[in-house]
């Protein structure tokens, strides 16, 4: 699913790291800075929610551990918590804390915003990569 965020503002649609339209990363559980699904970059999003991964058990450990739980439940904000094989929008720099780290997500390239090419390299995220080809 692309998704042609023009939202009247007069710009095309959202473009992965790629240059395609943006993919949508995950609509279960439900992510993106907006919860729209997608991964897209927005001026308020001052963390740059722009990397659609996939959690695995290690990198939500490490990220626990980090000081960014994403696996506890938080029912006050609608958060169900990530598991194992969800996808989520993650912060482009803690994508490339983990990276340093070596506890490095597996990544959807289709759904990344280019807006993470700020943080990370593309050969990175392509080695990381889910998607392709």
């Amino acid at each position: 699913m692309f998704r042609d965020d023009t939202g009247g503002r007069g710009r095309g649609p959202s473009r992965n790291v790629l240059g395609q339209p943006l993919a949508s990363c995950s609509t279960d559980p439900i992510t993106g800075f907006n919860r729209s699904g997608c991964c897209d970059a927005a001026a308020e999003d001052v963390g740059s929610h722009t990397v659609c991964i996939v959690a695995t058990e290690a990198f939500l450990a490490f990220s626990k551990a980090a000081g960014n739980d994403l696996s506890t439940p938080v029912p006050d904000y609608g958060f169900p918590g990530l598991k194992p094989g969800d996808r989520w929008c993650l912060c482009a720099p803690r994508w490339q804390q983990a990276f340093e780290a070596g506890m490095t997500p597996r990544v959807v390239l289709q759904a990344t915003h280019e807006g993470a090419l700020d943080y990370c390299a593309l050969a990175d995220l392509k080695r990381y990569a889910i998607d392709l080809s």
